[in-house]
């Protein structure tokens, strides 16, 4: 009986499976490649009055290492035609004139020399002909002085697998045409716990939009003005040493203005470096930047009193009483910041995982290599070049549309 039983279950089970194929068979799935159109409405930025051309701008739309771009109409609408339904990110830029700006608005523009107008959507699914997605647009101006190129993936000894870090590095870039004092100036680097300590829902619930959660906070000293020139930079390592003799990944920093020196002497400083200073740091005796080799971090550069940061209360992680400790940046004193996320093989980057806010960086920017180790830079585009051969960066508030990755690009060094 028990025999009998198995044999009509197993039976049955060949009838469903059957049935299920036949019912496969008929299915009709070509919806599921159907090509569609999309159309994506730019909406007004705050700060300009509702008479702003948004006709003619390029809107562009990502996915992989494919960019498509269409222009707005009249209404401010770019419609995509012959679209694969599919996950795409979405964003546009363009650039007023401190002149432009005030034409505008009737004001002056206070704190840069342009404004950029963005948008960007990240993961946006577009899946139904006909869809239209709304892409809000903010208005940021275009800071003098920019964090323009990190080295955080670092490398390894030449022929071997054993990584190396020392020659890790980031740079400031002045595309001012005045010289610009940038001592004082702060640099922070967030959280980078895994799981995250604070994820943006966590940021809006407990701080309502209003604060970064920072790992390290180190501070340009004050005491002596620190010129950066039009068009000069400012590098920063943990090793003001010669790395070119590691890898050919690695360079010469042994004209780096300024070193994060490490208290416990495992990196190699030079004593003719002038300090970095650490102000904070969640983990006892990490005086140097803790750079993640996969890129998994947020920089920010920002101005405030220096005993305002000091006076700053710890948090622990959102929900926790115990375990590392970090501290709150307000987001209104931050002049520039970049996102770094990993690249995770098969998936990419994971933006679930930002740490800025998009009014701070709309996008990222990653690395190829899932663990770094790869010697790859990522540094600012030139947007253009003035008529004495200054270079002006990208500066769009969207680190997917203003950075690139390079093996080649040299300390101090940027692309035509």
């Amino acid at each position: 009986m028990k025999r009998t039983r198995k044999i009509t279950a197993a039976c049955l089970l060949c009838c469903n499976m059957v049935a299920a194929l036949l019912l496969t068979c008929c299915a009709d799935f070509g919806d599921a490649t159907k090509e569609i159109t999309a159309r994506i409405q730019l909406q007004q930025p705050d700060g300009l009055p509702s008479a702003t051309a948004l006709a003619g701008r390029t809107v562009t739309l990502t996915i992989g290492p494919q960019r498509l771009q269409a222009q707005t109409d009249a209404q401010g609408v770019a419609t995509f035609s012959g679209l694969v339904p599919d996950v795409y990110d979405v964003s546009c830029s363009w650039e007023l004139s401190a002149a432009d700006y005030q034409q505008l608005t009737g004001k002056e523009l206070d704190g840069g020399t342009s404004c950029t107008v963005s948008g960007s959507a990240n993961t946006c699914l577009l899946q139904t002909d006909g869809q239209t997605v709304i892409l809000p647009t903010l208005l940021s101006v275009n800071q003098d002085i920019l964090i323009s190129k990190i080295y955080f993936a670092g490398s390894t000894y030449e022929g071997t697998t054993r990584a190396y870090t020392a020659g890790q590095y980031m740079e400031l870039y002045n595309q001012s045409a005045t010289p610009i004092d940038v001592s004082g100036l702060y640099i922070a680097l967030t959280e980078t716990d895994n799981p995250q300590a604070y994820t943006l829902s966590n940021l809006h619930e407990a701080y309502a939009d209003t604060m970064l959660v920072v790992k390290q906070i180190f501070q340009i000293p004050s005491e002596r003005p620190v010129m950066v020139q039009p068009g000069g930079t400012l590098l920063i390592t943990n090793s003001a040493v010669d790395h070119s003799d590691v890898s050919p990944f690695e360079h010469s920093l042994l004209d780096a203005d300024l070193e994060a020196k490490d208290s416990r002497a495992r990196i190699q400083n030079n004593p003719a470096t002038p300090e970095l200073p650490i102000v904070f740091c969640s983990y006892s005796n990490m005086t140097y930047l803790n750079f993640q080799n996969n890129g998994l971090m947020g920089i920010a550069i920002f101005r405030t009193h220096e005993d305002v940061v000091n006076d700053w209360a710890p948090v622990y992680a959102f929900g926790k009483e115990r375990g590392n400790m970090f501290k709150l940046l307000p987001k209104r004193y931050v002049i520039d910041g970049v996102e770094c996320l990993p690249n995770k093989a098969n998936t990419g980057p994971d933006v679930t995982t930002k740490r800025l806010y998009p009014d701070v960086d709309a996008g990222y920017i990653s690395i190829n290599a899932t663990a770094g180790k790869s010697g790859e830079v990522v540094y600012r585009r030139t947007a253009r070049v003035t008529a004495d051969g200054r270079k002006i960066l990208a500066d769009t508030n969207n680190s997917s549309a203003d950075f690139q990755v390079s093996t080649t690009v040299k300390p101090r060094e940027y692309d035509e």
